[in-house]
């Protein structure tokens, strides 16, 4: 009779498990992102904009529950409204110049890392409760996206050709 729970149990370990190796490569993947923009024009704005995020997710991977304080909710929030704000901007931007290709421009660049930082740290949200199999699910595709975007970029020279030198120095 106590079999169900402990495979609840074991499930629900493997999940947080899995949450937190999330949290942690993200933190990692912020971390990066936050030191390559220190060739960029205004690098303070873009190295705080992805090292916050690194930090409030290297916390999850930490103590998981740490989604569920005030000050973790109020700082993750406070980023979302402002990256929310630039990323509407941008977007418009973008939109007006039909810029398609916007990984060959730094505007593309930066609203699709702004993007990125918006998706996980609303995912992130209230996770210390309760981490469904949806949000795991989604939480592992976004992990492995941009480490292989990152690696195919690295790989394949020829999407490089048509950055700016900052850009190909950074990879």
């Amino acid at each position: 009779m106590n079999e169900p729970s402990e495979v609840k149990c074991t499930k629900t370990n493997v999940s947080l498990i899995i949450w937190r190796v999330c949290n942690v490569c993200m933190s990692l993947f912020f971390a990066l992102a936050s030191y390559v923009q220190i060739n960029d024009p205004d690098a303070v704005l873009w190295m705080v904009a992805y090292a916050i995020p690194a930090n409030l997710c290297l916390l999850i991977a930490i103590k998981p529950h740490v989604t569920e304080t005030l000050l973790w909710r109020r700082i993750a929030k406070l980023h979302v409204l402002i990256s929310t704000a630039v990323v509407s901007m941008m977007g418009w931007t973008l939109y007006k110049k039909h810029i398609t290709n916007i990984f060959q421009q730094e505007e593309g660049r930066e609203f699709s890392g702004l993007m990125l930082i918006l998706v996980w740290l609303l995912l992130c949200q209230h996770s210390g409760s309760s981490i469904g199999a949806l949000r795991l699910s989604v939480a592992v595709a976004i992990t492995i996206f941009p480490f292989v975007a990152w690696l195919y970029y690295y790989i394949n020279k020829e999407l490089r050709t048509s950055w700016p030198p900052h850009c190909k120095t950074a990879l």
